[in-house]
């Protein structure tokens, strides 16, 4: 298949498309930090806080590799191959931060984990694959080390959020009872999910995204004419054509390429 030469991206380009990278991981590290105080706040055992948290690795294992196979297969003149699902992943996620503080139940809180986390997922899988779409091969370190920028920055304003609302806004401890969440702990969620949509917003509307060859045209029209069934399985089923290749195939195909070198 023919290869499409990419176009040498400026350095603000390259910082306009991994600008999303910040919200989604200032939403991780929310998950990371603040997830469990809200469920002890609203009365979790310590020993159950291990299988509350279980949605973390479950769905990164199922989500990640399903959204980015179905984005390599996906093409819309108008919305784009990656940008559609990053965006709706991260309403998703902003969604459920904003009613995270406000859960009533210890068990509502434990599925907003579940959704936050499948909307997450959705949206980090694509915008890493955005780079390896979007940049010439000399430019793929610089996006890379681009995105662990932000990813860094993400994790760390939200760290810092915690910490600093606590500081400011925090009352005696003894106030702080079982089944009531404390309102500093709100703004770093209000926060986390303005940035969440917002972050991501500006590099949909910054960056536009690169149309698909004819060749990865006709293949992926093929691929809409498939039955469910097929489609759904592709991701997952060994190639002859490749060794390794029940692996590869369940990556998306920019960390499929990157495996295979």
């Amino acid at each position: 298949m023919k290869l499409l030469k990419k176009p040498k991206l400026s350095f603000w380009q390259i910082f306009n498309m991994n600008v999303g990278f910040l919200g989604i991981q200032f939403s991780f590290g929310l998950q990371q930090t603040a997830i469990n105080p809200v469920f002890i706040f609203l009365g979790a055992p310590e020993d159950m806080l291990p299988i509350l948290n279980i949605a973390g690795p479950v769905t990164g294992l199922i989500v990640q590799p399903i959204v980015g196979a179905i984005s390599d297969k996906t093409w819309s003149p108008r919305w784009g191959r990656r940008k559609p699902f990053f965006l709706i992943g991260a309403i998703i996620g902003s969604l459920c931060l904003f009613a995270f503080p406000l859960s009533p139940t210890l068990w509502f809180a434990v599925g907003l984990l579940w959704i936050l986390d499948v909307g997450n997922n959705m949206a980090m899988e694509p915008c890493r694959a955005f780079v390896g779409d979007k940049l010439p091969e000399k430019q793929l370190s610089l996006g890379y080390q681009m995105q662990n920028l932000f990813v860094g920055a993400g994790i760390v304003l939200a760290n810092a959020s915690i910490f600093l609302f606590q500081d400011w806004f925090g009352t005696d401890s003894a106030v702080e009872v079982v089944g009531s969440i404390p309102k500093w702990l709100y703004y770093s969620f209000f926060i986390g999910g303005v940035l969440s949509v917002a972050t991501i917003l500006w590099s949909v509307l910054k960056t536009p995204e690169i149309p698909p060859t004819t060749e990865e045209l006709e293949e992926i029209n093929a691929h809409k004419a498939l039955p469910f069934l097929p489609r759904f399985k592709m991701p997952f089923i060994p190639t002859p054509e490749t060794s390794g290749g029940l692996i590869l195939r369940r990556l998306p195909r920019q960390t499929g390429r990157l495996a295979s070198k």
